[in-house]
This record gives structure tokens, C-alpha cells and sequence, in this order.
């Protein structure tokens, strides 16, 4: 798997139809690997559709998100403000 680059912004995985089952695509993947082992989990949503993540390399501040419960995740830079906000967190 490959870490974030400094020029990537946004990650949106899929869902995969394969006839006899529904797999994510390999940016859902890479979403799972990286808020799994690369990424240090800051805060939780209430609603259980958002996570706010930290990248220790360069302090970028990332959410992950649903568009719907069992939906396939989506990785954003998220503003420290707006994180701050919505979760409630000291960012810095």
C-alpha cells in the first residue's frame, strides 16, 4: 500500500459488484490500510459515519466519512477549525 502523497486531497472508495458478492475497490483499501496503521485516530463523530484522523508525517488533518451507514468510506483533508468544531478536539 502507499502512503499519503502531499498532493492528495481526497480518497472515495467503491463498492465493487461482482455477481455473487459486493468487495471495495483498492481505494477502499487503501483507506482501511491507512486509517489502520498509518493515520492516528483523533476523534469520532456521534453519528458513527465520521472519523478525524491525524498524519503524523505531516500533521494533516483527515476525515473519514460514509455517505451512508455500510457505505463505502471517503478520506478528506478536513480544515483544523472546521475539525475542531465538529469534533470537539484540540487539533494542534
Amino acid at each position: 500500500m502507499k502512503e499519503l502523497k502531499p498532493e492528495e486531497t481526497e480518497l472515495i472508495g467503491m463498492w465493487l459488484d461482482l455477481g455473487s458478492k459486493v468487495v471495495g475497490d483498492a481505494v477502499y483499501d487503501r483507506i482501511e490500510w491507512l486509517t489502520g496503521t498509518q493515520l492516528e485516530h483523533l476523534a469520532d463523530d456521534p453519528s458513527g459515519l465520521a472519523t478525524l484522523y491525524r498524519d503524523p508525517r505531516d500533521k494533516r488533518l483527515w476525515e473519514r466519512t460514509y455517505p451512508f451507514k455500510g457505505g463505502p468510506p471517503q478520506l478528506c483533508i478536513i480544515a483544523a477549525e472546521h475539525a475542531s468544531e465538529k469534533y470537539r478536539v484540540t487539533t494542534a
